[in-house]
């Protein structure tokens, strides 16, 4: 079975949820796409958060209005260098970045209420004029969190598509793609040696949708009773299998132990196809479920993956397929489109 990873959709904020399970447990997000001309307000959003339990968000832009609204709402941030921004933080010094993260971040917002900040988004395959800038940006941010001492609990990454990977299938085959070697390699040595993790977007949805000759709807919804042997490790979901390849292309080059963060994943509700509720429901419930007991991958059994779930709302603004407008687990209402459980 050949596994294609397509790429994900770009999204304004992502969100965490801290679930009430034990410490260890992963925790588990939801995007806040914003591409819709409905939502509700930021007050309500924030009001819908607390009453769901979530007390981490995360921010794509630094638009100060935003900051301001969460400042002192006790729901701690991952922030988001938009990509544009990426030559000028690159290109200065460490006293420049410093004073960009006191003006655009810091001054809106309290640094103990921020958790990671993301620098950039999607570059290599988005705006790959931008693909030189990310290392030297990150490292000129860390320098400046370093400055002001909070370089051990602001952590800094980037989030990236599959399109890193030239293979990824069987699992162990995970491969950096030759291309972007260069630009990987000291990426993976910054996360190694700062503690930070890959950062990367995983949809069996359209795996499935643009592969299903060769990837079953089962195994792409955690419900498939074949397993895929692959050096004596055995899988019956994609999702594990997509974590793993990236896991084994990071230790082809070398970075073993680099944790994966899965910024984006989730199932539509509609739009045509596989996209309906029942899915939805099926497979968001899985990754709940299996981040919240520590499942894990077979390659890192006992390590759950940290994820978060696309979307928030829905948003009636997207362009391309009429799915992708439909991944919303809450309404603008704020009632949930089918009841998924955090917890």
């Amino acid at each position: 079975m050949k596994i294609q990873h397509l790429l994900s959709v770009t999204s304004f904020f992502c969100l965490f949820i801290l679930l009430p399970h034990l410490t260890a447990a992963a925790p588990i997000g939801i995007c806040y796409g914003r591409v819709a001309n409905n939502l509700p307000p930021p007050s309500d959003v924030i009001n819908l958060l607390k009453s769901n339990g979530i007390s981490r968000i995360r921010l794509f832009n630094i638009d100060p209005n935003t900051l301001r609204a969460f400042s002192g709402e006790g729901i701690a941030l991952m922030i988001g260098v938009p990509n544009e921004v990426l030559p000028s933080l690159a290109g200065g010094t460490v006293n420049s970045a410093l004073q960009w993260l006191q003006s655009n971040i810091f001054s809106n917002i309290a640094a103990d209420q921020i958790r990671y900040i993301a620098v950039g988004n999607e570059v290599f395959l988005k705006d790959p004029f931008y693909t030189p800038f990310v290392v030297p940006a990150i490292i000129n941010l860390h320098q400046a969190l370093q400055t002001l001492g909070l370089a051990e609990t602001v952590k800094l990454s980037s989030p990236h598509a599959a399109f890193i990977l030239s293979n990824s299938y069987p699992p162990s085959a995970g491969a950096v793609d030759p291309n972007l070697r260069s630009f990987m390699i000291p990426l993976l040595q910054f996360l190694h040696d700062s503690g930070s993790p890959l950062m990367v977007n995983v949809y069996p949805f359209f795996s499935f949708t643009n592969n299903p000759k060769d990837i079953s709807l089962d195994y792409a919804l955690f419900r498939s009773t074949n397993v895929e042997n692959d050096q004596n490790l055995g899988y019956d979901n994609l999702f594990d299998a997509t974590i793993d390849a990236f896991v084994s292309a990071m230790e082809r080059e070398g970075f073993a132990g680099i944790p994966v963060v899965v910024t984006e994943t989730g199932w539509p509700t509609a739009g045509g196809g596989a996209a309906s509720s029942e899915n939805a429901l099926g497979y968001n419930g899985n990754v709940v479920r299996r981040a919240l007991s520590d499942v894990g991958t077979p390659k890192r059994p006992g390590v759950g993956v940290e994820a978060f779930l696309f979307d928030l709302f829905d948003e009636n603004e997207k362009g391309g397929e009429e799915y992708e407008k439909h991944f919303g687990i809450f309404g603008v209402n704020g009632v949930k489109a089918y009841d998924l459980n955090f917890n």
